[in-house]
Formats: C-alpha cells, structure tokens, sequence
C-alpha cells in the first residue's frame, strides 16, 4: 500500500517537473540534494517530506492549493496503515494495492463479463465465488476475504462516496452462482445499490455481439487532483497489473465510453436484471 502511494506521488510530481520543463538536476539544486535522491522519489522509491511538496510545486510554478494539498495527504498517508492491513495474513500485495486504490478514488468506472464487480457482491455470492477457486482452501482465509469484500463496499456510502460506474456483462447476471437462491438475493442488491445516486449499474446484453471489451474486464481508477492521472487494474489468474500512463489510460476510458454506449441505459438495465430475477425465482 504505502509503496503504491509512494508511486502514484512519484508519478505526477514528475508529469509536474515535464510539464514546467525542469530537468531532474535543476530540481536537485533547487532541493539541495544529490539528483539520485530526486529520481527515486520520482520513482516512489522513498518517500518526500509533505512540508517540501508546497514549495516544490511553487518551483514548477503550480499555484493551486488544492493540488499541494492533495499531494502533501499522499505523501502524508503513504506512511499510513490502512483498515485492510489487519488481513496481511491473507491479502496479497496486488490485492491490498486495489483496495488502497479504491479507497482513494473519486471515480470508479468498472467492467465485468463473467462476474458481479466486487464492490457490488453480496456476502453468500462472494463466498461462493471464493470457493469455487480451488486455491482457497482454509474457511477461515475464505471469511477473512468474505469480509474485506463487504469492508470495500463502505466507500459507495461514506460521507464521501466514490462516483461508480459498473458495465456488466448479461452472463454474468444469468449464471446462477452459488445456486439461484444466492443469484437471487445478488440481483436483488445491485437493482438496490443501482438506486444510489453516486452508482449507475448497465447491462452489456448478448445481442450487442462483438464489442470494444472483448479482450477482458477492467477497472478505472480516478482522483481528485487532475494531474493524478487515472490507473488501470487488470487482474488474472497468478498476478494483477497496473497502468498509469496517460496513453494506456485513455485507450482504456475510450474502451469504457464504447462500452457504455453498446450496454443498456440504466432504467432498461434494471427492467432486463428484474426479468432475470423473475425467471430465476420462477424456476426455484
């Protein structure tokens, strides 16, 4: 957690450094410190006091206070521990990553073809899920991840909640995890999360055919400062990867905006999720 906030400060305090045309040895004088030093914070290989974060965007010639504001609680929190760090134990690395992410974002767009997103599951669903990865063998593991899964889910009614937008493929809505009373019970909580105003829940049908996400699900990561950046989050089977370059993130926010123009609005969304749940609760 800490290192990936260490990377994202590193990340736009050097978009920062381009953007007002100073080199690294320029920034180093100006620091009065050896230019290794500023590569590595640059890098989020060791952090930068958040005292010295004003006067450096001063230096680049950045005169918003809410941005210094914003980076010097980054780097202040990079020293922090989260509420996931009590599961360490069971947590991957990758896995605490996503979650600090999550906590940090002011916009979540998300899209999904074989499952319900996480932030959207029910406790029965992701048990269910869980147990289906044959990795996962001690329940006491299987409950600890049952309940940072819910723990996640706090940041779409907190005072502040995170603006989710979820695109979400028809099979994964159709395929009855768990057994159908579980899918029921599912269904059920996204036609009720659908209902906040900070989430909007679309579904991609079958009969869009080929469409701009075929290459698999994914997750954008927004914040607050404009220079932040947006990250990318691709998960697989042994690893998750992370993107934060300006290119990679736009192709995948273009890919996003295609998508959201293929699914179903939100009103029809819910209507098609209430007839799913009506034949699932017919056939039980």
């Amino acid at each position: 957690m800490a290192e990936l906030r260490r990377r994202r400060l590193g990340s736009q305090l050097r978009r920062l450094r381009e953007a007002a045309g100073k080199t690294v040895e320029e920034v180093a004088g100006y620091l009065e410190v050896h230019k290794a030093t500023v590569s590595r914070v640059e890098l989020g290989q060791t952090g930068i006091r958040p005292r010295d974060i004003a006067p450096l965007l001063g230096y680049y010639g950045v005169a918003d206070p809410e941005a210094a504001r914003a980076l010097e609680a980054l780097a202040r929190d990079s020293r922090k521990r989260g509420w996931w760090q009590q599961y360490a134990d069971t947590l991957s690395p990758e896995y605490a990553d996503l979650i600090a992410l999550e906590a940090e974002a002011s916009q979540i767009r998300t899209f999904e073809t074989a499952l319900v997103p996480g932030l959207l599951q029910t406790a029965e669903y992701t048990r269910a899920v869980t147990r289906a990865n044959p990795s996962i063998l001690d329940e006491g593991a299987l409950e600890a991840f049952a309940a940072v899964r819910l723990a996640r889910q706090e940041v779409l009614t907190s005072p502040t909640p995170v603006r989710l937008s979820a695109i979400i493929g028809e099979a994964a809505l159709r395929t009855p995890v768990g057994g159908r009373e579980v899918m029921c019970e599912q269904l059920e909580h996204l036609l009720a999360v659908a209902e906040l105003q900070n989430t909007t829940v679309q579904l991609l049908p079958f009969e869009v055919g080929a469409h701009a996400g075929m290459s698999g699900p994914f997750v954008v990561f927004s914040y607050p400062l404009p220079t932040a950046g947006d990250v990318v989050y691709l998960e697989n089977l042994t690893s998750s990867l992370y993107l934060d370059g300006p290119d990679e993130a736009e192709r995948y926010r273009t890919v996003f905006e295609n998508l959201r123009s293929a699914a179903l609005n939100p009103r029809d969304s819910c209507d098609v999720i209430r007839s799913i749940l009506a034949e699932m609760r017919g056939a039980s």
